[in-house]
């Protein structure tokens, strides 16, 4: 599926910057409740709250907005102090963080809380820019009635993915989800998964060895996580089954990514019988499915090091730029990438990107909702 980068910078040079991670989040609570059912709006947001403290807090304080509310709150400010300031072509909202639906215990509850999000997305977030993209929120605990919010709100131009939390209570490459990716491929949406739930309300503990002790811990070991969800969507046969979905990993870092199709082949080798269903190597499906979002950016000692990594990888179809704004250790888009080839950067920048998400090079051309 990925194209020659090469070919789609010949093809179109328009697009420069697009932005895999930007966090909108609501001034208020009514915000969001005011799209509730009313058997839900006088238990308003009721979410898990995440059990690890950061003490360097999560939002830059730069960003907070002038009548003191929390940065991401005020999309014209996203706008002006993000957008325009960089020259983004595009920027792909992904909310609150604090947002764990698949946390929740309650099906219905969480199914509702998603589409409260998903018509305040619509309704109040992307008309504000041409330029803002939407990610659905959903309720993986409830497949069919996700795949039902999939098919309401996928046709709408601007909305081009559809995102899961990192945690759920069993990984992503089970058929209990198929209906998902079926219907997000049907509308030609990409499926992203960003750290949400790992380790609170219903999930399971977010490493191998248990609950970790303290944020640092917690924060080091998402891409731990991030290879259980790719390695049950790899070998369940989620992309053979769906070969046209288009699969990103958000706010997992990246350095994993050699390692792990370099050792998923090498056990395929050995244990295809138990995979029939896999007519290709692993890294196959990886390097035709699968993007991986550059923040936390990765800083070996030496740049050779972060180059090296990005050959392994194939980062010219894997890598997607990302910024995490307006978190406090977001990478900004004028320093957030170390020097590198030019048809790279081109790539992770812009064309990796909009192949994920299928986008035209003007934003006027989404058309109308």
């Amino acid at each position: 599926m990925a194209q020659d980068a090469t070919q789609l910078g010949q093809r179109d040079q328009q697009l420069s910057l697009l932005d895999a991670d930007v966090h909108q989040r609501w001034a208020d609570d009514e915000e969001i409740v005011q799209y509730l059912p009313e058997r839900y709006k006088d238990d308003g947001l009721v979410l898990p709250a995440l059990l690890y403290r950061n003490p360097g807090e999560f939002l830059r304080q730069d960003e907070i907005t002038e009548d003191g509310g929390k940065p991401g709150s005020d999309l014209e400010k996203i706008v002006t102090d993000h957008l325009d300031k960089y020259d983004i072509d595009y920027a792909m909202l992904t909310g609150n963080s604090w947002f764990n639906l698949a946390a929740l215990p309650n099906r219905d509850y969480a199914v509702e809380l998603a589409r409260a999000y998903n018509e305040w997305l619509v309704n109040d977030c992307l008309p504000v820019d041409d330029r803002f993209l939407g990610s659905l929120y959903i309720a993986p605990k409830a497949p069919e009635k996700s795949a039902d919010l999939i098919r309401e709100y996928g046709d709408h131009p601007q909305i081009r993915q559809v995102i899961l939390p990192g945690g759920a209570e069993v990984p992503y490459g089970r058929p209990q989800y198929w209906p998902i990716y079926e219907a997000a491929e049907a509308h030609d949406l990409a499926v992203a998964v960003h750290p949400y739930s790992e380790g609170h309300g219903t999930s399971n503990p977010p490493t191998g060895a248990g609950a970790p002790n303290s944020y640092i811990e917690w924060h080091t070991v998402l891409g731990a996580y991030y290879m259980g969800q790719l390695a049950s969507l790899v070998t369940e046969g989620v992309f053979v089954e769906y070969p046209d979905l288009r699969f990103a990993f958000i706010e997992g870092g990246y350095g994993w990514v050699p390692h792990f199709m370099w050792r998923l082949d090498k056990n395929w080798k050995g244990l295809r019988s138990q995979v029939p269903w896999l007519d290709e190597k692993p890294s196959h499906y990886i390097r035709n499915n699968v993007w991986f979002a550059s923040q936390p950016i990765e800083e070996p000692e030496r740049t050779e090091h972060h180059n090296q990594i990005l050959e392994m990888m194939h980062a010219d179809e894997t890598l997607i730029y990302a910024s995490d704004y307006p978190h406090w250790d977001g990478d900004d888009p004028s320093w957030g990438l170390p020097p590198m080839d030019e048809e790279m950067e081109r790539a992770i920048k812009a064309e990796n990107a909009r192949e994920l998400w299928n986008l035209p090079a003007d934003p006027a051309e989404l058309g109308e909702p």
